[in-house]
């Protein structure tokens, strides 16, 4: 029995079993929508832009792109890039160009 469970997540009832690559897997990426959320928290008050929904084999490509346009460094970190600065708009437009759908999330 143990060994059916080794890479149980979590479970209240045994009905709904979440295995580590479902947990894993970003909610986001199934509607087809890029989210973009401007973050400080962790950072020192340096806001970053980090978009979230992008199909892992654009990614690389879609964080050099974008880091190129605005002019500043940037990351790809678990499948979510993250911009330096707020370049909001740069970054919407860019996103535009490539033919994704965004939307703003968060405060």
């Amino acid at each position: 029995m143990a060994d059916n469970n080794s890479r149980l997540v979590y479970s209240t009832d045994g009905q709904h079993l979440i295995t580590q690559a479902e947990a894993s897997a970003s909610p986001f990426a199934a509607d087809g929508i890029v989210r973009l959320r401007r973050e400080t928290k962790g950072r020192k008050g340096a806001g970053v832009i980090t978009i979230h929904g992008v199909p892992s084999a654009q990614q690389k490509s879609i964080a050099s792109l974008l880091k190129k346009k605005c002019g500043t460094g940037g990351a790809l970190k678990d499948g979510i890039i993250e911009i330096q600065g707020d370049k909001r708009q740069i970054i919407e437009t860019e996103l535009a160009k490539a033919g994704f759908t965004t939307r703003w999330v968060g405060g």
